[in-house]
This record gives structure tokens, C-alpha cells and sequence, in this order.
């Protein structure tokens, strides 16, 4: 099943801006300064200054369990901007890029896959990422097989059932199909690509013998460990990518100035409590970002997979998702 995000009807020039710079971006987006982020709109009537703001985390697990895990800090930033913070429960990228489309949402993480999709789509502005002292955290792309089984290389899997997550996914999908055909190992070709809609899933579906293999992100694998969900001396680890950066933190591109200015020093200023630092693998604080530069191996696996971040050529659809049965979906 395709779950698209579909562009509004009206034609593109009554909803772009006129600019001299725009990239990839949709129309409604400019890029004056190059940076591939959506410029703030020139004129100031376009500027949202909401009494409530929108708060979502992207679905990489069980929603309303992330939900309680941020209201502390959801309070906290409440506090910190003198208003009102809702959090909002995601069940799918394509409704949280929607949200920030439509203007339903204004501060959201997107996964690292989705960022780009979010950033081009829906005028999502990255400025900050979960880390720590040594700046942004990471996760590496995990082949994962159970230990009783006898694969212990990549072509061991040639003909074999596979997990990815969702479309959008970067470890669980684009990043495999990006860095396994080298390896000598073609997603769709060389072996079955089963879409299981969720991390977690494809982890309990390896346990469960209904996957030979999964592809995922090693954060994700660490805290079912930690919480105890699966033991890690039930599996192997038979690949292991380079790190990409952990999910981004945006707010709209059309806030007001001095409010996402606002928002960005409440986020910088926030020291993670010990439950956050417990469930995000001893990350401490929010870190600044720069979209340009610190997603670009993210970019460069979407283009070597042959993913856009834009809208189909008729400028009507683009597949954000992709699942069975109607699961959740969700990546890093």
C-alpha cells in the first residue's frame, strides 16, 4: 500500500513566491542564500505567530510512548516562549510532513530519512540535533540475523527475505540500497524487500523467524536491548555502516523571527533529564545544526538510491511511505 502526499490542486504559479533561488524546494519555498533551506517569507503579513505551537517527534516507535518521554520538555519549552506547547502524536512521515505543509505543525523532529523530504516538501528549517559534548549523535545502519541462523556475510542473504522499514527510512531502506549493491548484495534483485512499517518490528520479525534479515538503526536495536524487549546475544550483527546523524529538530519556516529565534535558544539552552539521556543513549543536550553540511551523506545515499526529495514530475504526488496491512510507519 502507497501512502502519497498529494499537492494541493491550484496551479504552481498561484502558490509559489517569485525568487531568483529555489533548487529542489516546492514552489511555496525560496533559497536566496543557497543553504537548500526555505528563506523566511519576505513579506512580514506571511509570518505565524500562533498562541499554541505544534510539537511532534518523528514515529520511530511506539508514538505515545515518545509522547511521555517529551512532555517534560515540552513543558519546559512552554515555560521558556511564554506559551502553550501541545504535543502532537504522529503515526506516519507523510502525515507529520503534511502537518508542517498544511502549517498544523511548527517545531517537529523528522527522522533522518524524512528530514530531506520534510526540509523540500513542507519548508522545514533543521537547526538542532540531539547530542552532546562531542557534538551530534549518531546511529549506523545494522544488518541484523538471528544467531541460530548460518549467515555470517551479505551473500549469504542472496535469495533470502529481507525487512526494510518504510520508503523514506535512511537505515531502513535508502542507506541499503545505497551501500549493498557495492557490497554485492541488490536490494529487490538479490534478495526480497519485505516492508515491516517499523524499527522495532523488523527486529521482533527477525526473533520470530518471519524475516531472515533486517536492515534498521542500530539506536533503535540498543534500546529494545535496554528495555529488555530482546537480548542481543539472540542475534548477529553482519553489517555495520559509517554513522549518520540521529533525527532533526525544525520549526516552520514561517515563524516569526523573534519567536523560532525564541525557540532555537529554549531548545540550546535545555539540559536532558535523566530519563531522556537513558532513552536517547546518554545524549545530553540539543546541538546546532547545519542542513547543508551535516546532511550530506544523508542526500548523498537518497540520490545514490535514486530517491528525489520533491514532487513527482506532474507535480501532484510523491510516495512518502510504503507498508503492508495498513502498519505504522517510521525511521531513522
Amino acid at each position: 500500500m502507497l501512502i502519497c502526499l498529494i499537492a494541493s490542486a491550484y496551479s504552481a504559479a498561484a502558490r509559489g513566491q517569485a525568487c531568483n533561488s529555489r533548487g529542489e524546494l516546492d514552489v511555496n519555498y525560496c533559497d536566496e542564500n543557497r543553504d537548500l533551506v526555505a528563506d523566511a517569507p519576505t513579506n512580514p503579513n506571511k509570518f505565524k505567530d500562533p498562541g499554541e505551537l505544534i510539537f511532534s517527534y518523528s514515529p520511530i516507535e511506539e508514538p505515545m510512548m515518545f509522547a511521555k518521554v517529551w512532555r517534560p520538555f515540552a513543558d519546559y519549552l512552554g515555560q521558556c516562549i511564554r506559551r502553550p506547547i501541545k504535543f502532537r502524536a504522529i503515526q506516519s512521515n507523510s502525515t507529520e510532513i503534511e502537518a508542517m505543509r498544511s502549517g498544523n505543525l511548527h517545531i517537529a523532529a523528522f527522522s533522518t530519512g524524512t528530514t530531506g523530504f520534510a526540509v523540500n516538501l513542507a519548508g522545514a528549517v533543521p537547526f538542532a540535533a540531539k547530542g552532546g559534548p562531542d557534538g551530534i549523535q549518531g546511529y549506523q545502519l545494522i544488518l541484523l540475523v538471528r544467531k541460530d541462523r548460518p549467515y555470517v556475510m551479505l551473500g549469504d542473504l542472496k535469495g533470502k527475505l529481507i525487512a526494510h522499514t518504510s520508503a523514506t527510512s535512511n537505515s531502513g531502506n535508502l542507506a541499503p540500497r545505497a551501500l549493498f549493491p557495492a557490497q554485492g548484495l541488490k536490494p529487490d534483485v538479490d534478495y526480497r524487500v519485505v516492508y515491516s512499517g517499523k524499527h522495532d518490528q523488523s527486529v521482533l520479525g527477525v526473533a520470530s523467524g518471519d524475516y531472515d534479515a533486517a536492515v534498521l538503526s542500530s539506536s533503535v536495536f540498543d534500546r529494545m536491548v535496554r528495555r529488555g524487549q530482546v537480548k542481543a546475544k539472540d542475534f548477529r550483527i553482519i553489517f555495520r555502516s559509517d554513522p549518520f546523524p540521529t533525527s532533526a529538530f525544525v520549526h516552520a519556516h514561517d515563524l516569526a523571527p523573534d519567536l523560532a529565534k525564541r525557540v532555537r535558544e529554549c531548545f540550546f539552552n535545555f539540559q536532558f533529564s535523566d530519563e531522556l539521556k537513558n532513552v536517547f543513549d546518554g545524549a545530553t543536550r540539543f546541538v546546532p545544526i547545519d542542513y547543508q553540511r551535516d546532511w550530506l551523506a544523508v542526500r548523498e545515499v537518497a540520490k545514490a538510491s535514486g530517491t528525489a526529495y520533491h514532487f513527482a514530475n506532474d507535480g501532484k504526488v510523491i510516495n512518502v511511505d510504503v507498508a503492508q496491512s495498513g502498519k505504522k510507519k517510521s525511521e531513522e
